[in-house]
């Protein structure tokens, strides 16, 4: 299947589904639900950083309070519940919701520690393909290692995952899309406001428990 014929094909079951009332109209600009405005302006108000569109669903769990508090910082991640604990000391100080890794790329039990802090970093693997001409969507979720070259007649853009804290391998605590559930490639995805205030009170070496 070609790219125009795949695009046009795209578009048109996105106008469908707008039309009946069952879509995000920032579909029709080609945002993904992955990773919102990539590679083009976004032209309305959102909560989760340049990149993100809002969570999925309402949050209600995170908070911070542990700017006045003094103590060695500790992480402890709850896949099960889908909550990442900040503590400073034995006080617990912050609790962000999450997205960690879906069911076939699991983010691994085990005790680690931060290895590396990057504010503006991006994915050497995830990202999405753009139509070059039309600037929309054909996949939100691309694996460049499956592609000797891009495609012709799209764009590649590697997915931001601002504040990125890595912890494991590739793996690391950043701002991402939370849809309610885990769904990530291992990396445990955050409220951008809750990855700002991780990524401040974080140090190398800071210890991070996944549970």
């Amino acid at each position: 299947m070609n790219v125009a014929f795949h695009s046009l094909r795209l578009f048109s079951v996105v106008l469908l589904a707008c039309v009946l009332g069952a879509c995000d109209p920032s579909m029709l600009s080609g945002k993904s639900g992955y990773m919102a405005g990539v590679g083009k302006p976004v032209h309305r108000p959102r909560d989760n950083g340049p990149h993100h569109s809002s969570s999925a669903i309402p949050d209600d769990i995170s908070y911070w309070d542990g700017d006045s508090v003094s103590g060695s910082p500790l992480i402890r991640i709850n896949r099960k519940q889908q909550k990442a604990f900040f503590y400073m000391g034995n006080t617990l100080v912050g609790v962000s919701m999450i997205s960690s890794g879906s069911e076939d790329n699991a983010t691994p039990p085990g005790r680690y520690s931060i290895t590396q802090k990057s504010k503006d970093h991006k994915s050497s693997i995830y990202g999405v393909f753009k139509n070059k001409e039309t600037g929309l969507m054909v996949d939100d979720n691309v694996d460049i290692r499956d592609y000797p070259k891009v495609p012709e007649g799209l764009v590649y853009y590697a997915a931001p995952m601002p504040n990125f804290m890595r912890f494991y391998r590739g793996i690391g605590m950043h701002t991402g899309y939370l849809p309610g559930y885990a769904a990530s490639h291992g990396c445990i995805r955050m409220p951008h406001h809750m990855s700002e205030k991780f990524f401040e009170h974080v140090e190398i070496g800071t210890p991070v428990i996944v549970e």
